[in-house]
Order: C-alpha cells, then sequence, then structure tokens
C-alpha cells in the first residue's frame, strides 16, 4: 500500500484548493499552493504531525500564494514555481495582490522550475509539465506512480482556466491541455485549483477543449 496521502483545504475568498501532501512514513509533507490562513494550513501540519519540505506552486496569482511567506518563516521549506512565472510572482500588479481586501505581496521562488524536471520530494518523483495559458508560466505536477496530477487553474472538472487575467493567453491554454494533459493516461486523477477532483478519462470524454475543433 502507498504512504502518499492528500488533505484538501479550501481557502480564501475565492475557495481555492489548497493540497497538504504527505508521506505516511516520514511524516514529511509539500504544500501545493498555499491559497490564504497559513495558521489553519499550520495547524492542520500539526494535527497530522507532518513537516512541509516544500512548497510547489502551480501558478502565482494571489489567491494561491498568500499563505507562502508565514509557512517559510514556520518550516524551512523551499518554494518552487515554473521559470516563466517568475516576473508575476515578483509584481503585485501582475499577481493581483491587493485585491479582495488582500496585502500586496510579492514572491520570489527559491527554485525555478522548467518542463520536464524530476523533483524527487517526500519520497516520490513529481514531474513538472509546464502548460501556460492561464498565466505564462502555470506549471503542473505529475506523479505518475501514485496516478494523480495537480492541474492548478489550468484543468478543471469539465472546465478550463480563465485566460483574460495578466499574461493569459486562450490559444496557449487550449494546446496545454490537449497536447500535455489530456494525453496522460486515462486513470489519471486530476487535483485542480478550485472545485472538485476529476479524471483524464472524463476530461477526454467532457471537456469542451477536448472538443474543441479550432484552427
Amino acid at each position: 500500500m502507498s504512504n502518499f496521502r492528500i488533505r484538501t483545504f479550501v481557502l480564501g475568498e475565492v475557495s481555492t484548493n489548497c493540497y497538504l501532501v504527505f508521506h505516511e512514513g516520514t511524516k514529511e509533507a509539500v504544500v501545493v499552493d498555499p491559497a490564504d490562513n497559513a495558521l489553519y494550513i499550520l495547524n492542520k501540519c500539526r494535527e497530522l504531525q507532518v513537516t512541509p519540505v516544500a512548497i510547489l506552486l502551480t501558478h502565482g496569482h494571489f489567491d494561491h500564494i498568500l499563505a507562502v511567506k508565514d509557512i517559510c518563516r514556520a518550516f524551512p521549506c523551499k518554494v518552487y514555481a515554473g521559470k516563466e512565472e517568475d516576473r508575476l510572482l515578483q509584481d503585485p500588479f501582475l499577481n493581483l495582490t491587493g485585491t479582495l481586501g488582500t496585502d500586496q505581496t510579492s514572491i520570489q521562488a527559491d527554485v525555478l522550475i522548467k518542463d520536464g524536471d524530476i523533483l524527487s520530494l517526500i519520497g516520490f518523483a513529481w514531474k513538472v509539465l509546464e502548460t501556460p495559458g492561464h498565466t505564462a508560466g502555470s506549471v503542473c505536477y505529475y506523479i505518475e506512480s501514485e496516478h494523480i496530477l495537480f492541474s492548478g487553474d489550468t484543468l478543471f472538472a469539465d472546465s478550463l482556466g480563465r485566460t483574460d487575467l495578466p499574461t493569459g493567453s486562450m490559444e496557449e491554454i487550449i494546446c496545454s491541455i490537449r497536447e500535455k494533459l489530456l494525453t496522460l493516461p486515462e486513470d489519471i486523477m486530476v487535483y485542480p485549483g478550485h472545485g472538485e477532483p476529476t479524471t483524464i478519462s472524463h476530461e477526454r470524454k467532457y471537456n469542451p477543449v477536448a472538443m474543441y475543433r479550432g484552427k
């Protein structure tokens, strides 16, 4: 039986999914998209007796990053983000912090990652998939051994991320979903940045991108 565990916390003003992923044996953890309410996340870590060793960002919008700094103060975590997301993370205008009453925030990733990188974290291999479109530097994380994908705001159940915010592109997100995500094995469980989990099999049948017949 696998030691891979996931806990989902829906946090912040726009109900963002923050994922606490941990190894049941070692109790080492990764936080994927620490959306908001760092105190809540840290309390859950204590309840589960897990120690975060890394923060993985799927992209740099405010609703995915607001708890980053407080978690890093509590634990010696490295922050990982796509190499093309560096400018957005550091620019409050681009990352939209300061909206909905939140403070302006600038984040600098410790590790900038690119397509095809394999991250060895908490005893598992996390493959980086560059999926531009929602933002220029959006990435997804694929754990092949566990049949799991963290898709951020690129792919949702029966839907896709918006592209009308800074650095977004409808053409790019369609290409990312069709060429990078829907080509994955159909039994992959997809954990998105908002909403309920889905599967690649389901999205191949029902996602509008799968049926798109553009240029």
